[in-house]
């Protein structure tokens, strides 16, 4: 499930995996140690001594009742999906718009959000 736990689990073995490490099961103390309680370890023993006790005829009947509440939502409008033809956007080379490019960043270079902090004798506030 989606438990703290579970997700402190997650992060620290996605991130010895990315670090391509090997962590043992059992974790050092630290300020996160709490976060991997009640059995402290990085791979937990998930096998369950939990006897199912959901009958096929309660499973069925949740199913039927979902399957009502979701009939009686309302959905988002369908799109028709269509391949979009090869020809139709052509990238220009990149001779062609370097100029284009060239006056674009010069443009935005001077273009400043009017809520942007200045120090200054553009300074806006009123203090």
């Amino acid at each position: 499930g989606y438990t703290i736990r579970n997700v402190a689990r997650c992060w620290t073995y996605e991130t010895a995996v990315l670090l391509d490490k090997e962590l043992p099961s059992e974790l050092p103390y630290n300020e996160y140690y709490e976060y991997f309680g009640p059995d402290f370890a990085l791979h937990p023993d998930t096998r369950t001594n939990i006897e199912n006790q959901n009958s096929p005829a309660y499973l069925q009947q949740l199913r039927e009742i979902i399957d009502d509440h979701l009939r009686h939502l309302q959905h988002a409008p369908g799109v028709m999906m269509q391949e979009v033809p090869p020809d139709l956007f052509t990238p220009p080379s990149l001779d062609d718009c370097s100029e284009a490019t060239e006056a674009m960043r010069q443009r935005d270079a001077h273009r400043d959000h009017p809520a942007e902090y200045y120090d200054g004798d553009q300074d806006q506030d009123t203090r």
